[in-house]
């Protein structure tokens, strides 16, 4: 499905994919920042970020359009022709994910399915107190937020570089150019 492109003003981001984006964030912070000892609320905060993420993935087969996996699935052809079209000075801004974002997007929920998956594990009686199983968790936690402050830096300079408000688009679910 090829995408239209962005003029002045359209409406983008579902109720949905809005409620998923802030929720997702708070569950990371949450997390990462205020709760990273491992204990039931901790875990549970993971089961409520777990279940965002599959509800995410369903809705990219059956929610709106911007929110269609098939809208802006980032296929190789697709992320070259991006790049070299940003190379060249002369790319089309999207009206929902470009190529890139897209990537962004589903490295995001891969690394938040991984590491859910990695905390449920040492809840297992198999793997209960396995070292590596809590570095690996604990690295897969860093990485996610060295990925989250790439997608937020990449929202800011994009926004700018394409002159829409991005961030703004998340909150509205209205992608604008300025």
């Amino acid at each position: 499905m090829e995408q239209s492109v962005l003029i002045n003003s359209h409406p983008v981001w579902d109720r949905f994919v809005r409620f998923f984006h802030w929720a997702l964030v708070s569950c990371v912070a949450i997390n990462y920042f205020v709760l990273n000892d491992g204990k039931t609320f901790h875990q549970w905060v993971g089961y409520f970020a777990l279940t965002l993420v599959m509800a995410r993935i369903i809705w990219g087969f059956i929610g709106s359009r911007y929110a269609l996996f098939s809208d802006f699935f980032p296929t190789p052809g697709r992320v070259v022709h991006h790049v070299r079209q940003m190379k060249s000075g002369n790319h089309k801004i999207p009206l929902g994910h470009n190529p890139l974002g897209a990537l962004m997007m589903l490295t995001l929920l891969t690394v938040v399915l991984a590491l859910g998956t990695t905390g449920w594990m040492q809840t297992l009686d198999a793997y209960w107190g396995e070292e590596w199983l809590q570095n690996l968790h604990r690295f897969i936690g860093n990485f996610l937020i060295s990925l989250a402050t790439l997608h937020a830096l990449a929202a800011i300079v994009m926004g700018r570089l394409e002159r829409t408000r991005l961030i703004k688009a998340m909150v509205t679910g209205v992608k604008e150019r300025w």
